[in-house]
């Protein structure tokens, strides 16, 4: 049996004393700085509060793969829609980071038309997600 791979990981809890939402010369706040600091890593898991800025952290970490570490895409997969519209363009560059991030329409499936069940039906023709 072959042994389990770590996953290399970046845990953030907050004081609650607005030092989280000071940004550095990039415009990372600090629990984005420690993701940025594992961007080399093949997988990470950012475990943070909602609202935190996890979604910007993976912005500066696929800038940066594929700029410098000759990734060709980045797949973004949310669960939902609504998370999926923290990706739509971001102007980075005007908070101090070297580029923006910009998703072309065709690309971003989250604009797509539909709910989140991807148009799935169960047999009688009702959404998969409704109750009786």
């Amino acid at each position: 049996m072959s042994k389990p791979t770590a996953v290399p990981s970046v845990s953030v809890t907050y004081a609650q004393d607005g030092t989280s939402t000071k940004s550095n010369a990039l415009g990372m706040r600090p629990m984005q700085e420690r993701a940025y600091q594992k961007r080399g890593e093949q997988y990470l898991l950012i475990k943070s509060p909602p609202a935190s800025g996890k979604s910007r952290a993976l912005m500066f970490i696929a800038l940066d793969k594929l700029a410098n570490q000759n990734l060709q895409q980045a797949i973004i997969v949310v669960p939902e829609k609504s998370i999926g519209s923290s990706f739509h363009n971001e102007p980075l560059s005007q908070y101090g980071f070297w580029a923006d991030w910009q998703v072309k329409p065709r690309w971003n499936l989250c604009d797509a038309p539909g709910g989140d069940n991807g148009g799935k039906k169960d047999p009688d023709g009702y959404p998969s997600s409704v109750s009786i």
